[in-house]
């Protein structure tokens, strides 16, 4: 089984102000014209210590951005830079979310909540500042579904429908808004580093490496690794392993981003942004989420390359503390610890025990294999297997030198697993869309939390923060 959030007493700790006056912009809420809590999450909200609030002082902090107390006073748009589709963006920044608060959980861990769809801010550009309540409900199934999956990933916190007509051009408008509000490790991107990089802000590039290592602990580099004590290159080291194993869990869960520019990269290692996502229906490493993805960077095949160029590019913003030598040794690790991330993660979802990293990459390659060649959806497939009627000879072959994990097997017997493909997510928007009926919609979130629980705890890497 898994072990649910633990509860937690409110515990503010606005750890981020002495950085607020470089790292970003005081901004206001927008005033919107209705606030109908529409989905709140009752796994997370004790983790944080708000599970007493009432829905009026809910909608009061997350529908209206009232202040916490004692945390943070006003919320704080952050300032990065990015590269989008490798295209070098100085003009980048949170265009339509903030910093709201920050807080310790059960374990001390610090905790931020940020928003999506909160508002106009210095960086929105052309944009309105909104979000529309579509966009709102794919990524609570999208982070639900992810979580349940293993994968390190923002938790959709709260959405409150806000009562306005949005024009967008690629959904049917006009179209319903909300306000979303996400709960995350760290909301420190890659373009952050990359921002600090082209102003050659040195102090603030140092204050931001220690404020990132005492917010998001991890393991210390290998013994024998040059620049071992250095501050950038700890970072960088605890980045690298953070991301391969970020990476091998997207890949492990058939999910595919979509849009892995660097400001969508966190240092906490963690999944989040979520935009033009998609489950894959077959197993298909040219498959992409975005329809303007139009070369295939992003397809799902290339996402550790991605991932993997993204961490070179904070290597190479963090030169401006650090020689080159130690930061190249840090991301030279990506490959191998990628692959061992693969292998414990693709046994956990089989439900077997780990054999080492040879056997265990053989018995991926199988499965692979069966899955190209029999067009199979990968969540039927690890459905199929996990329950034991598995038909292809070369897996069953590869399995039969594994031990089963201490499982409860009796649930992974029922026929038809647990998915989230495109066509699904329509049919759920389309019920909200045409009849505000949010049943289906409530049935999935059951039935994907089930599916958490019935594959237990997922493997970390050692010193990681999730």
């Amino acid at each position: 089984m898994r072990t649910e959030p633990q509860a937690a007493p409110y515990r503010p700790d606005p750890a981020i102000l002495p950085l607020a006056d470089w790292l970003g912009d005081p901004v206001a809420a927008a005033d919107f014209p209705e606030t109908r809590l529409r989905y709140r999450n009752d796994r997370w909200d004790r983790a944080v210590g708000l599970d007493s609030l009432d829905n009026d002082a809910w909608i009061a902090h997350f529908g209206r951005f009232a202040a916490l107390p004692d945390n943070l006073p006003q919320p704080l748009a952050l300032r990065y830079h990015g590269h989008q589709f490798r295209v070098y963006n100085p003009e980048i920044g949170d265009g339509r979310g903030f910093l709201f608060a920050q807080m310790r959980d059960s374990a001390g861990r610090l905790l931020d909540l940020g928003t999506k769809g909160s508002g106009q801010t210095p960086w929105s550009r052309s944009g309105d500042g909104r979000l529309t309540l579509k966009g709102a409900v794919r990524e609570i199934l999208a982070t639900e579904m992810l979580e349940a999956l293993g994968v390190y990933t923002s938790k959709t916190f709260s959405v409150i429908e806000t009562g306005e007509q949005l024009e967008r051009g690629d959904e049917p408008s006009p179209t319903r808004s909300a306000v979303l509000v996400r709960l995350s490790h760290g909301h420190v991107r890659f373009g952050t580093f990359q921002r600090l990089l082209a102003l050659e802000q040195r102090d603030e590039m140092a204050q931001l490496v220690d404020y990132c290592l005492a917010s998001f602990p991890g393991t210390e580099p290998p013994a024998g690794a040059p620049g071992r004590d250095e501050p950038a290159v700890r970072l960088l080291h605890q980045v690298v392993e953070r991301m391969a194993d970020l990476a091998a869990s997207w890949m492990v869960a058939g999910f595919v981003h979509g849009v892995l520019n660097t400001d969508n990269m966190n240092v906490s290692g963690e999944s989040f942004d979520y935009g033009p996502w998609r489950w894959l229906p077959r197993w298909d490493q040219s498959f992409t989420a975005a329809y303007f993805d139009h070369g295939g960077l992003y397809a799902f095949g290339r996402q550790p390359e991605a991932v993997h160029w993204n961490c070179g590019q904070l290597a190479v913003a963090l030169r401006l503390l650090a020689d080159a030598p130690p930061l190249i040794a840090a991301l030279e690790r990506f490959g191998p610890l990628y692959m061992a991330a693969v292998a414990r993660r693709w046994c956990w979802r089989l439900g077997v025990t780990p054999r080492g990293q040879e056997p265990d990459m053989a018995l991926v390659a199988a499965c692979e294999n069966a899955m190209r060649t029999s067009g199979e959806a990968p969540d039927r497939f690890f459905h199929r297997a996990r329950a034991g009627r598995i038909d292809d000879q070369a897996v069953s072959e590869a399995l039969a030198g594994y031990d089963p994990a201490e499982l409860e097997r009796q649930w992974w017997q029922q026929e038809e697993p647990v998915s989230l493909l495109i066509d699904e997510v329509e049919t759920i928007w389309s019920a909200i869309a045409g009849r505000d009926d949010w049943h289906p919609f409530e049935q999935k979130i059951d039935a994907i939390r089930q599916l958490g629980q019935a594959l237990g705890e997922p493997p970390r890497p050692s010193g990681h923060a999730g």
